[in-house]
């Protein structure tokens, strides 16, 4: 006949150990939020980052400051996040980059992308697009091949971005070419010297190089997806231009640290799903060539787990040596 009360009290227990963290989740925001990024002002993840920050303010009118950490592949952002106060007012708006790629290219990194973070919320996911300047002489995917091919370790290729670099790496061991890489703080940064003819070419995300195209000061070889994209119809595959079985695409997340509570990470998950049904985040992804990627906290763990898995793969692959 105690077995009722025993477990009564347990209940009341349970509910009153939780009521801080529902009653804290149900106060959040109570300040500014700062979301961090891992690219200069102007890259797609900066972009997506202020429009998501833009619908919270709407949603809890709260400022969202958005913070640019470009550099060192992301580390610099990722170590600043995976710092901040656990309590939610910290987001990490970031992308393969940080959370699959970096592991994998770096022997030690200032974070662990997986112990340091709870995942929120999948974002975005989108292709790549090779371009070169557009007084190249290079027409096609195959006039690239063909140049890098007589001139071994002449021609050279930029990125700002572990997604670039690996998609740039990926191009020369898939294709049997030797192209000399030459690393930037971002992928703007490095489309400015590709317009400067500085380098020959570069695999860079659609919402970089796509205005660059449309406006005519970038040519279009081909995407890196497995498909064609339906803002670029008329541009090939990589895939299909020459390079066999080449597909390399990139995804946006956010994350907050380790230990921010369950009840604040559901709802920054509420909050940011709903971000992404906004006719700005519609806009962002009908120019860039992605889709909407909003997942829960637990299948983007899963999802992360599996693309780390899967960027190693292609990394060492590459022979892309950790530094």
């Amino acid at each position: 006949m105690q077995f009722p009360s025993i477990r009564r009290r347990t209940l009341l227990a349970a509910a009153a150990a939780l009521s801080p963290l529902l009653a804290f989740a149900q106060a959040y925001p109570a300040r500014p939020l700062t979301f961090i990024v891992p690219f200069a002002a102007g890259s797609a993840t900066d972009q997506l980052a202020r429009l998501l920050g833009q619908s919270l303010t709407e949603q809890t009118h709260q400022a969202v400051v958005v913070d640019n950490k470009a550099g060192a592949s992301g580390m610099l952002a990722a170590q600043a996040a995976a710092r901040a106060p656990a309590d939610g007012h910290t987001v990490l708006i970031t992308t393969n980059t940080t959370q699959a790629a970096n592991p994998h290219l770096y022997k030690k990194l200032p974070y662990d992308p997986l112990k340091d973070f709870a995942p929120v919320t999948g974002l975005g996911k989108g292709g790549q697009v090779l371009v070169v300047n557009v007084a190249s002489p290079y027409k096609s995917v195959g006039d690239l091949l063909a140049a890098a091919r007589a001139r071994p370790g002449k021609l050279s290729f930029g990125s700002g971005s572990s997604s670039s670099r690996v998609a740039g790496e990926l191009f020369q061991q898939l294709s049997g070419t030797e192209i000399l890489h030459v690393p930037y703080k971002s992928n703007p940064n490095a489309i400015t010297d590709l317009l400067g003819g500085q380098f020959d070419m570069m695999i860079t995300d659609t919402s970089t190089g796509v205005p660059q195209i449309k406006a005519g000061k970038l040519r279009a070889l081909g995407v890196s997806t497995s498909k064609r994209l339906a803002m670029l119809p008329e541009v090939p595959t990589i895939a299909e231009a020459g390079v066999k079985g080449y597909d390399m695409g990139y995804w946006f997340a956010a994350y907050v640290p380790a230990g921010t509570p369950a009840p604040v990470v559901q709802r920054l998950n509420e909050l940011l799903a709903q971000g992404l049904r906004t006719p700005a985040a519609k806009a962002f992804f009908e120019t860039s060539g992605g889709d909407p990627f909003p997942t829960t906290p637990d299948a983007l763990a899963k999802f992360q787990l599996d693309e780390s898995q899967k960027w190693g793969k292609v990394i060492k692959a590459a022979g892309i040596e950790p530094e």
